[in-house]
């Protein structure tokens, strides 16, 4: 059996942003708008945060754990931290989800407002690689693998029983140095495998965080041909940054990118399935509690899953405060099962619960951990009936 592939019972995972405790943020704040701060009491904070959060997961019955992205402000600031040549943007307009927006915008502007950059830490802008790519995070990553192994001893769970997220080479900013997209991406995976490489090392799961994969396949202004062409450059990219780690240590993630909303304008798992795939990993992380996708469950009908390699559908959503009853997340996780066998299908989330550090979260960090207990019953049930 691969090392992410069920022996006797669904195993639960999810995602791995957590809302954050508000004595960290509070801390995190001053840090980052360069305020006084004690860096010896934030870096205690941030231990006993991550600490508090493994248990609590392990509590809740979740199997493969992480550090809830504690130490991590968000997406753009995380690029800055690890990686030089970047320069954020403060005057360029933020572009996101363009044909939802344009449908919905009087709802996004609502939505932006109070939800997804509502309450940060910092103003959300983006970032532009302005030089030569090149990784310096190797002190930040250290302390992440130290909270976090430290948490999982103290909570009995084993390492191989860990992961920590990272990011895609897709999610690293707009281009400005490099003469074509396929140099900069190049470059870009030479360095990212730095990351995946030191958390495999450390006996961790890396995951790969994707969610720009889908975005191409609603990008305006591009025909199939252009979207494919895209999608086997991120694909490669991936594969490059993943170079000497081991597929089984792997879990490849990749969603929509928003949580509460109408939602009309996403790619179907149909149009992304082919290249999710290629990526060398040994799990694979999608949708599949959102109302927009739980159907595509029949996709895998016809689409082999290459031997060894594990599904992992989410079963509950970060998009709603209604936490997910255990006999409907067990159907959920049935219906792959059915189809792929047991042994390859892990109970997941949709997406992380809070992607940047804020102090107000759609899904209320008490009901996260309603969520988790459920999906655990969810996959005890479907234990049962799967394991007679």
């Amino acid at each position: 059996m691969a090392l992410q592939q069920n022996t006797d019972r669904i195993r639960t995972t999810h995602i791995g942003s957590l809302p954050r405790p508000h004595a960290l943020l509070d801390v995190m704040k001053a840090k980052l708008n360069k305020q006084p701060y004690d860096e010896a009491g934030y870096q205690a904070t941030l231990r006993r945060a991550v600490a508090d959060c493994v248990r609590k997961q392990a509590e809740c019955g979740i199997d493969i754990v992480t550090d809830g992205e504690f130490s991590k402000p968000g997406f753009f600031t995380y690029i800055q931290q690890r990686l030089e040549g970047y320069a954020a943007r403060p005057n360029q307009k933020m572009i996101l989800f363009q044909k939802e927006v344009a449908a919905f915008p009087e709802y996004y502007a609502e939505y932006f407002k109070q939800a997804m950059m509502g309450g940060t830490l910092i103003p959300i802008t983006p970032v532009v690689c302005v030089g030569p790519v090149k990784y310096r995070g190797e002190e930040l990553l250290q302390i992440d693998i130290d909270n976090l192994k430290a948490a999982a001893q103290a909570a009995g769970v084993p390492a191989n029983r860990v992961f920590l997220p990272a990011t895609a080479p897709s999610g690293v900013g707009i281009n400005e140095h490099y003469k074509s997209d396929e140099e900069y991406f190049h470059a870009l995976a030479e360095e990212l495998n730095k990351e995946y490489r030191a958390i495999v090392a450390a006996g961790l799961l890396v995951q790969v965080d994707d969610p720009f994969l889908c975005d191409i396949f609603v990008e305006p202004g591009l025909d199939d041909r252009q979207k494919k062409r895209r999608a086997e450059i991120y694909v490669a990219a991936t594969n490059r940054a993943l170079q000497g780690v081991p597929p089984e240590m792997v879990r490849f993630h990749t969603c929509y990118g928003i949580n509460e909303g109408p939602r009309l304008y996403e790619a179907a798992l149909s149009d992304v399935i082919e290249h999710m795939l290629k990526i060398n990993a040994g799990s694979y992380s999608f949708e599949g509690a959102n109302p927009r996708h739980e159907h595509e469950y029949h996709l895998f009908e016809r689409v082999k899953v290459p031997d060894g390699k594990v599904l992992c559908p989410g079963v509950i959503t970060h998009a709603s405060n209604i936490v997910e009853h255990p006999e409907l997340i067990a159907e959920r996780i049935m219906r792959f099962a059915k189809l792929v066998g047991r042994e390859n299908v892990m109970a997941g989330a949709d997406c992380g619960f809070s992607s940047q550090a804020l102090y107000r979260t759609e899904v209320h960090d008490t009901v996260v951990w309603e969520k988790f207990k459920a999906l655990r019953q969810g996959a005890d049930i479907a234990t049962k009936l799967l394991w007679k």
